[in-house]
């Protein structure tokens, strides 16, 4: 089976570090994001990687080679604009035959998922698309205010609320490839509307396992810790801040 991983984006929220590093590549420890996110995949024989890079692209290839030194094989598409997160694969529709499926992911996600239930998941439910999704919970960091007609009714120190969010990893069916325009800017999203407009099956599935989008530089260290205390294949959870 075949992954497509997305390596081609600025990184702002990560900057002054992304400058000069493309986010994928930014150290964990010892290891960039881009080679756990190999590790895992190999696990679950995703050996197959296509890496849609942009931004400093020539580093990326640099580091990644052609896979050998992972244990995968990769090969490699170039956006010249940004595309979001769905319009890459507009660039890659003669890698597929017509009914392949395909793990398709962000380049900053850490995680220990089970990739083989997921795809599974999307087998059985006979979906076209289906979204890995994640528990996230926000804590206000302010007292929220009750106010009815000019009035202080309540006061709620510092709420939380979960939410359920796309954790950036999804399983795709090549058929929707149809549905991408040609090398334009299109997000997962702007696809999974698209595919409900034409009654197409979209499926969501609860990732239970480690999961962390890197978005922060606080994360690393928390992250590292993760991956220290949890060996490969077991279960944990954590709640971004």
């Amino acid at each position: 089976m075949k992954a497509v991983i997305l390596a081609g984006g600025l990184g702002t929220r990560l900057r002054p570090l992304t400058f000069s590093i493309p986010k994928p590549l930014l150290p964990i420890g010892e290891k960039p994001i881009l080679e756990f996110i190999f590790e895992q995949l190999r696990k679950f024989s995703i050996k197959e990687i296509i890496l849609s890079t942009g931004y400093q692209s020539e580093l990326i290839r640099a580091f990644c080679g052609d896979g050998s030194k992972f244990g995968v094989k990769i090969d490699y598409v170039k956006e010249t604009k940004a595309l979001g997160t769905a319009g890459p694969l507009s660039l890659m529709r003669d890698r597929f035959s017509r009914d392949e499926t395909f793990v398709l992911m962000n380049g900053d996600v850490v995680t220990k998922l089970d990739f083989s239930k997921m795809i599974r998941y999307h087998s059985e439910h006979k979906c076209q698309l289906t979204i890995g999704f994640a528990k996230f919970e926000y804590k206000s960091p302010f007292g929220v205010l009750k106010i009815e007609v000019g009035r202080l009714k309540e006061i709620l120190e510092k709420p939380s609320k979960v939410y359920d969010i796309s954790a950036g990893i999804y399983v795709v069916n090549s058929s929707v490839l149809d549905f991408i325009p040609h090398n334009t800017f299109f997000t997962v999203p702007n696809l999974a509307k698209e595919l409900l407009r034409f009654g197409k099956k979209v499926g969501a599935y609860k990732i239970e396992e480690f999961w962390v989008g890197i978005e922060h530089i606080d994360q690393f260290d928390e992250v590292l810790k993760e991956l220290n205390k949890i060996d490969i294949g077991q279960r944990g959870r954590f709640h971004a801040q």
